[in-house]
């Protein structure tokens, strides 16, 4: 058997995201028993696209005896996936959390009669006014987890959120959500260099109109628009980047245009 270059996957550093799965047009990588595997040599033609979507960098490529790569198989192989997809949803072992949806928002939400919780029989808050609704418009929102491809991207106003802002902003859902799909990252916490690399995809291949990056005032914060320029550099874009800071208090500090 010839060698050639094929894919590997570090079973010690995968941890089952699924990001590579979208990323293999031919098929080879399926989620299995929580971790990502090549299902089989003749579909992996070893061109490595799958390469730029691991967040734990788990794939490599390698030079091994393997069967030679086999188009017409790795085809057939793929409509057989998307047909058992259409039949029973989530194949057994991937992420439910990775799959990436939209969602129909209704703009005035009637009061839902509730017995429990913040809201009274009413539907009413306990300021006494209409249960508010959430403006997010799809899933997922982690940033290690949305695909570039994703149909909610196309041509969007982005909004690039760190972690704590929903929590600290009262009326963030109404004042900067609504109409915008959202990512969230965290620049301390998070390893950021992916970051860079999925937000350059993004503004590339989803043509994005803007991106707004809110972050709080606490100095580590200010790496999220760092990492955004770095992307928007990186993609050789001059799409439009603006900037609010947000106190821990949950008030807003500034709003600014970085660049233009």
């Amino acid at each position: 058997m010839p060698k050639r270059k094929i894919v590997e996957i570090d079973d010690r550093k995968c941890n089952g995201c699924g990001l590579c799965v979208p990323a293999c047009a031919e098929g080879a990588i399926q989620i299995i028993g929580g971790k990502a595997r090549l299902v089989s040599d003749i579909y992996c033609d070893g061109l490595g696209a799958c390469l730029g979507e691991c967040p734990q960098g788990a794939i490599t490529i390698i030079e091994r005896e393997a069967a030679d790569f086999d188009e017409t198989a790795a085809h057939r192989h793929v409509a057989q996936l998307r047909q058992a997809r259409q039949i029973s949803g989530p194949q057994p072992g991937t992420c439910p959390g990775t799959r990436v949806a939209a969602f129909q928002l209704e703009l005035v939400s009637p009061p839902t009669p509730v017995s429990h919780g913040s809201a009274d029989a009413k539907g009413l808050s306990v300021a006494g006014g209409p249960t508010p609704t959430s403006a997010l418009g799809h899933w997922p929102i982690q940033l290690h987890l949305v695909p570039p491809s994703a149909p909610f991207l196309r041509g969007a106003d982005l909004l690039l959120a760190a972690d704590c802002v929903a929590f600290a902003l009262a009326d963030f859902h109404e004042r900067y959500l609504r109409g915008r799909p959202l990512v969230i990252a965290c620049p301390k916490l998070d390893h950021t260099q992916p970051y860079v690399e999925k937000l350059a995809a993004m503004f590339t291949q989803a043509s994005l109109s803007s991106l707004t990056v809110i972050h709080m005032e606490v100095p580590c914060c200010m790496g999220l628009v760092r990492i955004a320029q770095a992307a928007r550099q990186a993609a050789g874009v001059e799409t439009p980047l603006h900037e609010v800071v947000i106190s821990t208090r949950g008030v807003v500090l500034r709003e600014s245009v970085v660049a233009v």
